[in-house]
């Protein structure tokens, strides 16, 4: 009895690992709703990842390790980041809107270059789960971005929506243009009466976009945690459900 109980505790720790790798040591167990999703699906997350040259639903792009292309594929079109929790369901909602060109999910507003997912959930690196849009600004305006970024979530929770908590989880909206900043704080100035209490949405500079690993990008449109894809076509209006 008293070997078994001398090795026990790494014995534990080895049948945690072969058993549930995905999630027996990795931060994402502290975020359970999301995590659960990650392992139903199978995924195991991995670190940072070279950029896949179509993550962005469209034209090649030249890979670059980690870090979003800094300009828009086109003079024509622009960029807009945005935060609004677990950035599966908000790529999807931006996905659907006609004049939308491309997508992606990653990591913005951090200290840490090229975090990983596990980087992210700890907390420590101070990102946030962020999506980029490249958009044709002719046929969607900045504002209907907004709008979209508004409904999709509850603005009013800090670090947190629905299910999911944590710092990577905060309401946010990243410009790139001063016209882009005004638009989104007379944008936030004028919500602000639809709700009781305050609107939590920071309004900050873009800067460096990591992509998220590959297994994020499109992850509802692919099928999620069940399988079933979702639709992406534009001005669907099937209701997105947030893992899968």
């Amino acid at each position: 009895h008293t070997f078994w109980f001398r090795i026990w505790p790494a014995v534990h720790i080895i049948f945690s690992v072969a058993i549930f790798p995905s999630s027996a040591l990795t931060a994402p167990h502290r975020f359970p709703y999301k995590a659960q999703a990650m392992v139903k699906a199978n995924i195991v997350p991995v670190g940072p990842v070279v950029a896949p040259a179509d993550v962005l639903n469209g034209s090649p792009l030249t890979p670059i390790p980690g870090k979003m292309q800094d300009t828009p594929q086109s003079t024509k079109t622009q960029l807009a980041q945005f935060a609004a929790g677990c950035f599966w369901s908000v790529e999807l909602a931006f996905q659907r809107l006609p004049g939308v060109l491309r997508t992606a999910v990653g990591y913005t507003q951090g200290q840490t270059k090229n975090p990983s997912y596990d980087d992210v959930c700890s907390g420590e690196t101070n990102h946030v789960e962020a999506v980029l849009v490249e958009y044709d600004p002719v046929v969607v305006s900045y504002d209907h971005l907004l709008e979209t970024f508004w409904k999709k979530h509850d603005p009013t929770t800090p670090n947190a929506q629905g299910n999911d908590h944590g710092t990577q989880y905060r309401s946010g909206i990243y410009f790139y243009t001063p016209e882009q900043q005004a638009t989104a704080e007379a944008s936030k100035k004028a919500h602000q009466s639809s709700y009781q209490r305050p609107i939590a949405t920071e309004i900050l500079p873009a800067t460096d976009f990591y992509y998220a690993e590959d297994y994020h990008q499109q992850y509802l449109e692919k099928g999620g945690r069940n399988g079933r894809g979702q639709s992406a076509k534009k001005m669907c209006n099937d209701p997105i459900r947030c893992y899968g």
